[in-house]
């Protein structure tokens, strides 16, 4: 008979009961409450869902570790370890019955928070997709730092042993997911990543195998009658942690889909918004539609907002930052869109290498023109107070400037905004027509 037939019952009794679903439960409670309290920042895309859910690794497997050394010492605590050390099955099926349970109940209770969050991101994803693979992996290291938690156990005779690991676990694996520097990093599960990477098809198959390895190495080690078979795992993780250190950061690749843009061009400027987030272009445009109404016949306009990576072509504005979500962009809705409006009025004034004060007067004049935006007017209205007489006078000059863009005729404007955004793109303050 196998070791695992032979186990079969037991396994199945210490998975029903005591302490290997209440570890599984504690770790789907403490995600949940950890993914509940960042909602706003993930679930709005699916690649900030994954990066978020793949960041609580840093969480769970320093507290999977601690939950196996716990379980590793229960024989000790209970004072019946030398009756188990006369049981007729061998030390290696004593250890799965004790320590797989609890692998597999943590491993259940992050793969389904995982799940619970992609399903919550769901109703609300915009131009990407779902790529699980990473979080599977994630779930086996967390099964996996649970078996190596569980030998750490069985062999440090001391209460503090689990804390203690966890705290261990955690600053270590904190120090190196945000190192920047040393090929070692990679071999660490809780490397944080940006929204935009992806890994290489291989690199989740690869860091599970190589957490596979050592746990393994050590079970082994430790339970095995040929404990020199511990050799199999150990080179199997070795190989999988030379080929994650020596690939480094080829192990991450930014997601095309990020690098392309959606662009609505039936207004002028078109307003382009990253691929991943195709699904808001609609609730952007009619944001920025006060903005494109008042600009209708205006020439020497940049010929779209831009929403990538490496800021705008000489011909181009940045759209308002999307990203990271939470701010101004949550669950595939603008929070203010008035502010967006201004933000991406705002755009178009800045072009180039020109000095943001450089237009003063005839700036505040436009942007308070296109896209007014209430609190700036409040604020203006507050410093009359504090204000000395010079202030008070570049303040009068501004809302003179204001009401005589406002007065303006609809020919007239469009003249002078035209002859405007020439000397903008310019950089030429003298370029701009009296006010």
């Amino acid at each position: 008979m196998s070791v695992v037939a032979g186990t079969r019952g037991p396994l199945l009794a210490e998975a029903r009961r005591g302490f290997a679903p209440w570890a599984g439960l504690t770790v789907l409670l403490t995600l949940g409450v950890v993914l509940a309290a960042s909602a706003d920042r993930w679930q709005g895309g699916w690649a900030a869902t994954v990066a978020e859910v793949h960041r609580a690794v840093l969480i769970v497997v320093p507290a999977a570790a601690a939950a196996g050394c716990r379980q590793g010492g229960r024989e000790r605590r209970r004072g019946t370890e030398e009756l188990w050390g006369t049981a007729v099955r061998p030390p290696s099926a004593l250890l799965l019955v004790s320590a797989l349970p609890t692998a597999l109940w943590v491993a259940a209770g992050y793969a389904v928070a995982a799940a619970a969050a992609l399903l919550a991101t769901w109703p609300y994803a915009q131009g990407d997709g779902p790529r699980p693979a990473l979080l599977c992996a994630d779930a086996f290291v967390s099964g996996a730092a649970v078996l190596l938690g569980h030998v750490v156990g069985r062999l440090v005779p001391s209460r503090l042993a689990a804390p203690l690991l966890a705290m261990a676990g955690y600053v270590g694996l904190g120090m190196t997911a945000t190192a920047h520097e040393g090929s070692g990093r990679y071999l660490n599960p809780a490397l944080q990543v940006l929204d935009s990477w992806v890994p290489v098809w291989w690199q989740p198959p690869v860091t599970a195998l190589w957490a596979g390895g050592l746990a393994g190495a050590a079970v082994t080690a430790y339970a095995a009658r040929r404990r020199w078979t511990a050799l199999l795992p150990l080179a199997a993780a070795a190989a999988a942690g030379t080929l994650l250190a020596g690939t480094g950061a080829g192990l991450w690749h930014t997601d095309p889909m990020a690098a392309r843009q959606v662009c609505d061009t039936s207004v002028t400027p078109a307003v382009c918004v990253n691929a991943r987030f195709a699904r808001a272009l609609p609730g952007i445009r009619e944001a920025l539609s006060g903005v494109t109404g008042k600009l209708e016949g205006v020439r020497n306009l940049p010929v779209r907002w831009e929403d990538r990576d490496g800021g705008p072509r000489g011909d181009e504005a940045s759209l308002p930052s999307l990203t990271p979500l939470g701010r101004s962009f949550v669950r595939g809705r603008l929070t203010d869109p008035a502010r967006f409006a201004w933000e991406g009025a705002r755009a178009l004034q800045l072009r180039g290498d020109c000095p943001d004060d450089a237009f003063g007067v005839a700036d505040d004049a436009v942007g308070n023109y296109l896209a007014p935006l209430p609190a700036r007017r409040q604020y203006f209205d507050g410093l009359d107070a504090e204000a000395g007489p010079e202030r008070r006078a570049e303040l009068a000059e501004r809302r003179a400037a204001r009401a005589r863009l406002t007065a303006m005729g609809e020919r007239e404007r469009r003249e002078w905004l035209s002859a405007y955004f020439a000397a903008r793109a310019a950089c030429d303050p003298k370029g701009v027509p009296a006010l």
